[in-house]
This record gives C-alpha cells, sequence and structure tokens, in this order.
C-alpha cells in the first residue's frame, strides 16, 4: 500500500499491492464504467458494493455531476466576489419566494418530537449506543465526524444496513460485554458529506464519484426496501444535509430524492431531510433553500461551528472583520443571535423544526466541580435555544441528554416542539447587517496557542482514522478544527496585534512558528512520549502549519488532508469496466 498525492484531485499513482486468496486476484463485481480502487474484503463485496448498488451510485453521478460542477464553478464565483469587497445579502431575484405566504410539506410524526440529537460517527459501538441514548434523533456521520477512509466509509455503510434491519450488534472483548440495539431507539438519520468532498476509491467513467452520492447512493439502496413497506407513513428515510452555501445545491438534492422515490417505488416526499445552515451565504438563502425541497424538508438547523469557520472564509480578504479568541465567538454575538433568531423564524413561517446547535462539552469524570460547570454551561445554553423558538437541540456526548431532553421538556411540556408557536415578530425584521456584524472581542496569545494545539492534536486523530476528538474536555470535529485553522491564518496574513499577556504584540510568521514549536512541545508532554512517537503529530503538523501560512487560504481542511490518507489497491479489471479507464 502507498499513500498518494494529487493533481487536481485525482490519484496520481497507486500501490502495487493486490488483494489475493490462494493466489487468485480478487475483485468487486462492478457495472459499466466503475471502478473500485479501495481495499478488497468479502463482507463490503457481498453486503455493499453490490453491482446493482453501484449501477445505482453511478445513475445517480451520471445525472448529476454536471448540475454539481456548474454548482462549485458558482462558489467559486461568489468567492471572488467576496474577495473583491462584496458581501452575501438577499438575492433580489428571490425575493417573490421570502414573501409569499407557502409551506412546507407537513412534519411526519414519526420525528414531529426532536427535542434532543446526539451525532456521531458511523462506528459500530457508536451507532447502538447512540440509537440506545435516550434522544429523539441519532445523526450518523459520514462528515465532520468521522475520517473518510475506505475502512471508515465502508465499514460504516455495513453497520447502517444493520442498525436498519435492526440486527447490528457489538462485542467489546476488552469488557466482556455484547451491544445491542433497546426496543426503542431514536430515529436514524445519516448526513452523507458535502458536495465538495470526492471519493477517490471509486471511479465512474475516469471520474473520481462524488463523496455524497456514495454516501448517500450506497445507505439508500440497501435500506429503501425497510421504508418502502411504511410508505406514506412518514417513516423515512432520513438526512441531514451539510456544507450549502446557495439554494441551487438544494436543488440538486431534491431532484436526487425524486430520483431515488422513483427508483425504489416510495411514495414522493418518502425522503426527508434537514439541512445544515453552516455556511454565512446560506443564512441569505434559508426561504430558498426550503422552498427548493419543500416535498422533503423537515426543517433547518443552526451549525453553528461551521458557520463561524465561513465567517471567516467568506470574509478573508477583508481585514477590519478579524475574529476575536474562538471562545469568545459565542451565541451572544450580535451576528450569531441573529442567525439563530433568523432561522428559527423562517423555519415556523414554513412549518418545519428549527434545530439548535452542538453542545461540544464531554462529561469530565474525574472532576466533580469542573464536570458541574460544564453541565451548567450546556443547561444554559440549551434554555436559551428553547426560549429564542428552537424545536430541539444537538449533544456530542450520551451524558448530556438527560440535561438537554429536561431543559426542552420543562419549557414545551406535552408539546413535541415549537413550530405553531406565535413567531417572535422582531426576527423578521432582521437585516442584512445584523447578520453581517463584526463579532467583538479579544486577541490573545492563549487564543493563538490553542488553535494551534488543537487544530495539530485533531488533524493527527484523523490523519488516524478518528473524525471525533476529546480535546480539553470538549469534543472536536473537522468544523471545530476549521475555526482553529482558519482562524490562525487570518491573524497571521493581516498581523492581528494581540491583547492580554501578548498586549502590543502582532502576530507574525516568526511568532506563529515559535508557538508552533512551542506547542508541539507540549503536545508530546501532555500525551507522553510513546503515544507521540507512534502517532501522526509530526505530519498534522506539518500540514496544519503549512495551510496556516499559505498565501491562499484552502477552502478546507480536510480536502487538502484526504490525499494523505487514501490508499489505492488495484484490482484485475472486471470485463465490465470502461477501456477508458
Amino acid at each position: 500500500m502507498m499513500r498518494l498525492t494529487y493533481d487536481n484531485n485525482y490519484p496520481a499513482a497507486v500501490s502495487k499491492k493486490k488483494s489475493t486468496c490462494n493466489g487468485a486476484a480478487l475483485a468487486y463485481d462492478v457495472p459499466q464504467g466503475v471502478e473500485i480502487r479501495g481495499r478488497y474484503d468479502e463482507e463490503f463485496a457481498n453486503n455493499i458494493l453490490t453491482k446493482e448498488a453501484l449501477q445505482f451510485v453511478a445513475e445517480l453521478q451520471r445525472e448529476f455531476r454536471n448540475h454539481v460542477k456548474y454548482a462549485m464553478e458558482c462558489r467559486k464565483e461568489a468567492k471572488r466576489r467576496y474577495n473583491e469587497g462584496a458581501v452575501p445579502g438577499f438575492d433580489p431575484a428571490t425575493r417573490f419566494i421570502r414573501e409569499a405566504d407557502w409551506v412546507c410539506a407537513a412534519v411526519p410524526p414519526a420525528v414531529a418530537d426532536r427535542k434532543v440529537e446526539i451525532t456521531g460517527p458511523v462506528e459500530r459501538k457508536m451507532i447502538i449506543n447512540a440509537l440506545n441514548s435516550g434522544a429523539k434523533v441519532f445523526m450518523a456521520d459520514f462528515e465532520d465526524a468521522l475520517s473518510p477512509s475506505w475502512d471508515n466509509l465502508m465499514r460504516g455503510q455495513v453497520n447502517l444496513k444493520e442498525a436498519v434491519d435492526g440486527s447490528i450488534s457489538f462485542h467489546d472483548k476488552a469488557r466482556n460485554r455484547v451491544y445491542k440495539l433497546n426496543d426503542q431507539t431514536a430515529k436514524l438519520f445519516v448526513r452523507p458529506r458535502g458536495w465538495h468532498l470526492p471519493e477517490a476509491h471509486i471511479v465512474i467513467d475516469g471520474e473520481p464519484a462524488i463523496g455524497c452520492f456514495v454516501d448517500f447512493g450506497l445507505y439508500f439502496y440497501h435500506s429503501y426496501a425497510t421504508f418502502r413497506g411504511t410508505q406514506g407513513q412518514g417513516f423515512g428515510p432520513f438526512f441531514y444535509l451539510p456544507k450549502m452555501e446557495h439554494s441551487r445545491e438544494a436543488k440538486i438534492w431534491n431532484s436526487v430524492f425524486e430520483r431515488a422515490e422513483k427508483m425504489a417505488g416510495i411514495e414522493k416526499g418518502s425522503i426527508r431531510a434537514t439541512v445544515l445552515i453552516e455556511t454565512l451565504p446560506a443564512v441569505f438563502q434559508m426561504d430558498e433553500i426550503l422552498y427548493e425541497l419543500r416535498d422533503h424538508s423537515v426543517g433547518l438547523n443552526c451549525g453553528r461551528w461551521d458557520y463561524i469557520f465561513s465567517y471567516v472564509k467568506t470574509f478573508q480578504a477583508h481585514p477590519d472583520r478579524l475574529l476575536p479568541d474562538r471562545v469568545q465567538v459565542g451565541m451572544a454575538q450580535h451576528f450569531m443571535k441573529s442567525y439563530a433568531g433568523r432561522l428559527i423564524w423562517t423555519c415556523h413561517r414554513r412549518g418545519v423544526h428549527a434545530m439548535g446547535g452542538m453542545a461540544a462539552q464531554i462529561p469530565i469524570k474525574d472532576d466533580p466541580v469542573a464536570n458541574e460547570a460544564a453541565i451548567d454551561l450546556v443547561r444554559k445554553d440549551k434554555l436559551r435555544e428553547v426560549r429564542a423558538g428552537h424545536d430541539g437541540t444537538w449533544a456530542a456526548h450520551p451524558g448530556l441528554i438527560p440535561t438537554c431532553i429536561d431543559v426542552f421538556t420543562n419549557h414545551l411540556g406535552n408539546s413535541p416542539n415549537q413550530i405553531q408557536a406565535a413567531n417572535r415578530l422582531d426576527a423578521a425584521n432582521l437585516t442584512e447587517e445584523d447578520l453581517l456584524q463584526r463579532p467583538r472581542g479579544v486577541r490573545t496569545m492563549e487564543g493563538l496557542r490553542l488553535n494551534t494545539r488543537v487544530g495539530i492534536q485533531y488533524l493527527a486523530a484523523w490523519l488516524g482514522g478518528a473524525g471525533s476528538v476529546p480535546l480539553y474536555n470538549l469534543m472536536e470535529d473537522a468544523a471545530t478544527a476549521e475555526i482553529s485553522r482558519v482562524q490562525n491564518w487570518q491573524w497571521i496574513k493581516y498581523g492581528a496585534e494581540l491583547d492580554g499577556d501578548g498586549v502590543g504584540v502582532r502576530v507574525s510568521m516568526e511568532l506563529f512558528g515559535r508557538v508552533v514549536e512551542e506547542e508541539m512541545a507540549r503536545i508530546r508532554t501532555e500525551v507522553g512520549k510513546d503515544k507521540f512517537n507512534r502517532g501522526l503529530y509530526k505530519e498534522a503538523c506539518s500540514i496544519f502549519t503549512r495551510q496556516c501560512t499559505a498565501p491562499v487560504l484552502d477552502d478546507f481542511l480536510t480536502l487538502d488532508a484526504y490525499n494523505h490518507i487514501v490508499v489505492h489497491h488495484p484490482h484485475p479489471h472486471p470485463q465490465g469496466l470502461s477501456s477508458r479507464i
């Protein structure tokens, strides 16, 4: 095996190892024009990467790839405008959609109550524990909480298939304990990757597959039969859709859903999805996004960590919009409070859920005082959300579920949600200026150090196969790591002046170099010499440092880092493979 480097996101080389059995080379049975470059695994071949499932994925890619390419070109054009001084705003051309009185399809009774949702990667034990956690919904994540290695992705598909049919179990040999699903479980939502992420281990007509078509297509193909018997009854399947910037991207998803429903023979509108509003441009497109998905929507979610990341990325060429320390950019900031208020008002006006953001805290087992302080922060955050009008919220750890449930239940009583409650009229009057107001706060040396320490450690874990990592009593994923990266980049780019202990000091390449060296030494001390030497900290440090100091900001940390986890295993060409590959 060997890791790859890419040119233009295309594979540059493959390993020379082959999967064999008794000397005979093994290969996946693939349809015309499809090539699998991931490791051969009999379970994957028999249960997930079947010829019929791959044909469905290929059909999605062929029908919609040009639409996706156009949407990505539109993102580049928008970025060019922002870099030349423009700012996002409401589109005058779609004013009629924002002002018209229309509603989305009625929320299915099966997911009317979404007071607390837990999220996590598609890892086997995680899936079982999350579905058994007492949360109303579990969002199984192929995106920010997952390192998209071949094994993680395909093993995740196996796990979800068994979760849907109820057969999933896990034997923890260390504890001699078997985990199985309870009789009552959370409703399963699945989050595929964003439009921008490729799947380099599957090639369709000579191009890497679009990652979300692989995630959505394989899961849907292997689960739709379970839902077909309940068509029209609102039992799904359910999805979360990430990273959109414009309603044209929602329109593609709506067409994908209609195509999938037609293939499966299930009623139109059976597929339901919640869209994460986690980019700054998307906050000005919420009505339009819901309108495009109106037959398939069950609301919007405040993806607040990615939203903060997007604020920096959108204004990367605006030196007057430097963020304060990451810990100060919370929901009390006017632009963040306005974002949540506008989302709630929009969702309730259109008859769907307005979901709150992530509680990233995790229980602190060895310090009762610190643990109670963390739980109190969660309690206050959730109380703020439910009072603002949110219908539910997110938690990163099962230990937070009781606290979140209590807050929402005490406020809502027997009501499953607040969709029909009187809408706050002040949110209707929020302006573009409210949504773009500059954040306030200080920038400190400790903020720079924390960004660096968290970014390197998260990336080291990600390169090693873990996409969701507990660090300093918080659950970090790609979204929070992105804040660390882009904030460092922004401060270095514009020589931000530091407050506090670093008062009068400006961030420079030289200062950042010293910080990296010192924080690497601290990481080595904190994790221990043996773990440090076994880990991928040096490789992570190199990638993170390069991205923080790059002349031009990379769009995504993980898009570049993905090149370091792609491993190709060539297989004999099956007879159906197109000769052009």
